[in-house]
């Protein structure tokens, strides 16, 4: 994995990795795309050409979905189990579609959040150093 180059802090400002990461906006200049479809990101930025081969958030996006679209559908789904004590097809009727929904429309965001900080924090594999 190759490290982001940072030399061109002149030549472009600052961009706010969140908003930029929201947008699905490339993090150096905040106006090419990001991603080619709905997941898959971009070989380079359409803008200020900015090669995203070092772009790889890895398995963080999926955990950070899990977790939370995982806590938000299972508290509504128990209060309304306590609350209304509903049939187990209005259940899989409600869950299941929302589940989907939230699941994949956080995975772009998150995704995208997460490769605009890495660019901003110069993020990169680590690596063991041997003494010399």
């Amino acid at each position: 994995m190759t490290q982001p180059q940072h030399d061109d802090q002149a030549l472009w400002p600052p961009v706010e990795p969140f908003s930029a990461g929201l947008r699905g906006c490339c993090p150096r200049c905040g106006e090419g795309r990001l991603f080619s479809g709905f997941l898959t990101v971009a070989p380079r930025c359409g803008s200020c050409r900015l090669d995203y081969s070092f772009a790889d958030a890895g398995d963080g996006p999926a955990v950070f979905v899990i977790l939370i679209i995982g806590f938000i559908v299972v508290a509504l789904a128990l209060w309304m189990e306590v609350a209304l004590n509903p049939p187990l097809w209005v259940h899989f009727l409600l869950w299941v579609p929302l589940t989907l929904a939230l699941g994949l429309t956080a995975l772009r965001l998150i995704k995208g959040i997460l490769i605009t900080l890495q660019y901003r924090n110069k993020a990169a594999e680590g690596r063991l150093e041997h003494p010399r």
